[in-house]
């Protein structure tokens, strides 16, 4: 099987402001994946094949934008995450045709579930790798934020592609990770470290969402204050749910156990 990136320019703060789709080509015929919007060059790309199947990892709109239109104009089977069929409709415009789940087949390309980043979030593994939407990214960090993000089942997906020993990495966002494992290992450890300086600040004095954020990030974040005090919930949840913290999501209170 053979993977085709085509940056997609979207609305989003990933670097670059591109989404990346992909055509996975293999002898089911090819499989158009995450295609973020209509563009010349993803028009081209899916002329030059017969494209089967369009899929998402996930339905966060810098990844479904152009789902409708690509569907419509190659009668493709369109698929959705097997559950979660009403957020994808919504987001794409478009009723799945069929849906997944864990270990089918979506063309000649696998199905993984990977939540964290988004409750719905499945990567696509094939001979060359995984497409792995936001689940990893080359350099920086991925957004697992509240109320969405699961930390829990974040850090679970991770070690699971970390077990495959991998080839490399499709991601949503900017180039092909050609060394998965050290990307995959500096993410996850990323997550360990963000969370222990999280309760740190709570065994500290830090009683609200805002005073952890100002303890626990040591750099001034303006405009991403708002995403950091998401994330910052996102591992109060899971520090709360193994009784290391006590943590009222409705009040953003916080204190230690």
């Amino acid at each position: 099987m053979t993977v085709t990136r085509v940056p997609v320019p979207t609305d989003t703060s990933a670097p670059g402001g591109r989404t990346n789709a992909y055509l996975l080509d293999g002898p089911a015929g090819a499989v158009l994946v995450d295609p973020a919007g209509r563009t010349d060059d993803l028009d081209a790309a899916v002329a030059d094949r017969e494209v089967t199947h369009v899929a998402v990892t996930h339905a966060h709109p810098d990844h479904v934008g152009g789902v409708a239109a690509y569907a419509a104009e190659t009668g493709a089977t369109v698929w959705a995450r097997r559950g979660r069929e009403a957020r994808f409709e919504a987001a794409t415009g478009r009723a799945p045709d069929r849906t997944f789940a864990e270990g089918d087949r979506v063309g000649d390309a696998t199905v993984l579930d990977t939540p964290g980043h988004a409750p719905d979030h499945v990567a696509f593994a094939t001979g060359a790798g995984v497409v792995s939407g936001d689940l990893a990214v080359a350099t920086g960090s991925v957004a697992v934020a509240a109320p969405e993000g699961d930390l829990r089942a974040y850090l679970v997906a991770l070690r699971r592609l970390l077990a495959r020993d991998l080839p490399r990495l499709y991601p949503g966002h900017g180039p092909v990770i050609d060394d998965p494992r050290a990307t995959l290992t500096r993410l996850y450890f990323h997550r360990l470290d963000r969370e222990r300086r999280i309760e740190r600040a709570v065994r500290a004095g830090a009683e609200s969402v805002d005073a952890v954020v100002s303890a626990a990030y040591d750099r001034e974040l303006g405009d991403y204050r708002d995403l950091a005090a998401a994330t910052a919930r996102a591992h109060l949840d899971k520090l709360a749910v193994e009784g290391r913290v006590r943590f009222d999501a409705g009040t953003d209170r916080v204190a230690p156990r």
